[in-house]
């Protein structure tokens, strides 16, 4: 997944933590890359209890790490919306990403 403001795409970490950060915009997860997190200005959801942005969307929930106040996503708790959209694969669009892992894996397989 690439950071959702600047599109840079992760890479494989050296050892010990990660220098991404994991976070919530707009009721969705996203990554937010090293360079980006020195911004003040990142538009992220916060904390209704303790206003923290350390967010994380999980399985339609939002919690937070700081106090570990947990709700649910609003844009997922409506009556009658289902919480996970099925698409077939034959229907749904191949994104970039996705072309990119299909490629790598035909060289690694060597697959033509």
């Amino acid at each position: 997944m690439p950071c959702y403001r600047c599109g840079a795409r992760q890479t494989d970490p050296v050892r010990g933590a990660s220098p991404w950060k994991r976070a919530v915009r707009h009721e969705t997860q996203v990554l937010v890359c090293p360079d980006c997190q020195r911004v003040h200005d990142l538009d992220l959801d916060t904390c209704a209890s303790c206003g923290s942005i350390a967010l994380i969307c999980r399985l339609g929930e939002i919690e937070c790490r700081s106090c570990g106040q947990v709700r649910l996503a609003r844009r997922l708790a409506h009556a009658g919306e289902p919480l996970v959209t099925a698409t077939s694969p034959e229907s749904a669009p191949t994104s970039g990403l996705a072309a990119e892992v299909e490629a790598a894996l035909n060289r690694v397989l060597g697959r033509s």
